[in-house]
This record gives structure tokens, sequence and C-alpha cells, in this order.
């Protein structure tokens, strides 16, 4: 096994974003931020040679990955285990709207994720399990050097707990995940580590 360095992106901003309204395996358009932001992140990571590219299959994400990898020639391959948590009959609502019809559910996936079981969907731990497989397949692949990964934010922040061996009830401690935000993650001889954390430098230059 070889050190291979995860270049993990958040999907940029979308119009359900803005509206606070649940996403998951549904979709909605990247906002202009969203695009710019994208390619902000382009021009910050022009100097950098991936040797391959995966993407959650998820619109917003492949509208990520397109402005992302505008002008390389880089082979991109979808991974489900990549896409957002399922949120089922939470998918399209507002959070207002969420609340005030699963307010258990709602409460436990704020304030209790340990006790969030997904209900008809998935659970944290359910997302973690999947992420942990994709890791574990790319750590005996035959890549080396750098990967870019365009995927969502509870992935991303499963990936943190995954890194430094935490449970569950520590999935919201900082940083925010926000839209194109860039996470990199050594791994090497199955180790994890984290080198940069939701990272958003680009969006402000």
């Amino acid at each position: 096994m070889k050190v291979v360095h995860c270049y993990f992106v958040r999907h940029g901003e979308t119009v359900w974003n803005t509206e606070k309204r649940s996403q998951g395996r549904l979709d909605s358009p990247l906002t202009e931020k969203g695009r710019s932001d994208a390619a902000a992140l382009r021009e910050r990571l022009k100097e950098v040679h991936f040797e391959k590219a995966f993407s959650s299959p998820s619109e917003r994400t492949l509208e990520s990955a397109a402005i992302i990898a505008e002008g390389r020639d880089l082979p991109f391959t979808t991974d489900e285990r990549l896409m957002e948590i399922d949120l089922r009959d939470w998918q399209g609502m507002t959070d207002e709207e969420v609340r005030e019809c699963y307010p258990s559910f709602h409460h436990h996936y704020y304030n209790q994720p340990e006790l969030y079981d997904g209900g008809s969907g998935e659970s944290f731990l359910d997302v973690m399990a999947r992420l942990d497989a994709f890791l574990n397949e790319l750590s005996h692949s035959s890549y080396t050097g750098n990967v870019l990964i365009i995927t969502h934010g509870i992935v991303i922040k499963t990936l943190y707990l995954l890194c430094r061996n935490l449970p569950v009830d520590r999935i919201w401690d900082p940083p925010f995940i926000h839209g194109t935000s860039l996470t990199i993650m050594e791994l090497d001889k199955g180790k994890r580590e984290l080198v940069l954390e939701g990272c958003m430098a680009h969006a402000f230059e």
C-alpha cells in the first residue's frame, strides 16, 4: 500500500441549501455562488496533479466536479458510497417543516446523533460504514499521489470521526463543512491522517 492524498470537497452551494431544505438523495441546482466557489477552487488546485477523481452520483456533486475539473484530462468514477445520507421522508422539506412533522427525529439528528436511527433512511453509522469501505478499498488500490473526491457534508463529517476514532455523538464538532470546502486526508498503509480541514481560503481570495 502506498501513500494517497485524498482531496475531499463538498459540492457547491445549492438552491435548497439557501432555503434550508433537506436534500439527502434528492437534488437541486447550484447557485451562482456555488458555481463561483467551485471555479475559485479549480483555480486554487490548478497546480495539483490528480491521478484519479471520484464523485457521488448526485447531480449537485457532478455539476461541482465538472467545474472543478474543467480543462483537465481527469478520469472520473461515480461511487454510491459517496452519496449524502438518505433522509427519506425529510427530503425536500425545510428545517422548520421537519421540526414540526418529525420532532423526535429532528431532535436526535441535531442534539443526540447517537440516537438517530434514520427511520426508513440511514443513520450516521450507516454513512460511516460505507465511507470506511470506500477508504479501505482506496488504500488497497494501485493509486498513489493525489485523488480528488467530490461528495457531501455528512460524508465529510463522518470522515472526521473515522480519522479520529470518535463516536457518532461528536459528529457536529467543528469545523462546519461549507460548500466547496476542502479537506485533505493522507492515507498511508491504512493509517488516516487529516492534513487540512474544511478550508474555504479560495472563496475569500
